[in-house]
């Protein structure tokens, strides 16, 4: 068995995944890839969410945006229709309190595809033309859902709601990097921005020679484009999950 789960997420969304690995009798090892800090200025999103009633649907592209929007916001208007990419964000919602018993909530029908495509394959796209549609993001993203709602009449806002960065190359991150290649690990990776990063901090704290022992560890991720960033990136031990802690676990202990 692989000596060690190292879980990748932004540490503010590790503990409780860690805490079931933990209990299921794996070592847990935080490595969180993305940093996720305030914006600079906040006005902007401010005064998005000050017009939330205006909104015929809001779309979360992760639960970094929705921790970060409802760091603002007392309650959620019962008649705006939320949009999430997974279960993930769904928790999320259910930590301030929103869920399907006070809330309209719409996220991609499979697990395993919790992506920006089949998020809109699961909306009434017809029905939101004309009515406008709010993005709450990072800095940076992908675009397609936006040119997607576009595509389909709405009038589409997108907004910043943090910063996501891939840590500085340290002496100490290359050290626990060189200690994690010297043997067969499972690296939980929810994110394409932060698998790219990955490489790239592996790459240049040891060169070629740790990027090969890096390709030869196994990923467990949730849905086909991380998958596709993997396979780009020359890995070629993967297993994918689905979206969701608990599928993730399963995808650990399918592999005891």
């Amino acid at each position: 068995m692989p000596d060690a789960v190292i879980i990748t997420r932004p540490r503010a969304q590790a503990g409780a995944l860690a805490q079931l690995v933990t209990a299921a009798g794996r070592e847990a090892v935080l490595l969180p890839l993305l940093e996720i800090a305030p914006l600079a200025d906040p006005a902007p999103l401010l005064a998005a969410l000050a017009q939330l009633p205006s909104y015929a649907l809001v779309a979360f592209v992760s639960p970094n945006a929705i921790d970060a929007a409802f760091a603002h916001l007392a309650a959620w208007p019962r008649e705006v229709a939320i949009a999430v990419l997974g279960e993930g964000s769904r928790a999320a919602l259910a930590q301030h309190g929103v869920s399907a018993a006070n809330a309209t909530i719409f996220s991609p029908p499979d697990s395993a595809h919790s992506d920006s495509e089949h998020l809109l394959a699961a909306l009434d796209l017809a029905a939101l033309s004309g009515k406008r549609v709010l993005i709450v993001r990072g800095e940076s993203g992908r675009e397609l859902m936006g040119e997607g709602l576009r595509a389909a009449g709405a009038h589409v806002t997108a907004v910043a709601a943090y910063r996501r960065s891939v840590p500085a190359l340290s002496p100490a991150l290359a050290m626990q990097l060189d200690q994690l290649l010297a043997r067969p690990n499972d690296w939980i990776v929810t994110s394409s921005e932060a698998l790219r990063g990955l490489a790239g901090l592996v790459r240049a704290a040891g060169g070629d020679a740790a990027v090969a022992k890096l390709q030869q560890q196994h990923l467990i991720v949730p849905h086909q484009r991380i998958a596709d960033t993997a396979a780009a990136l020359g890995f070629t031990r993967l297993t994918q999950s689905g979206s969701g802690d608990e599928r993730l676990l399963a995808a650990l202990q399918s592999r005891a």
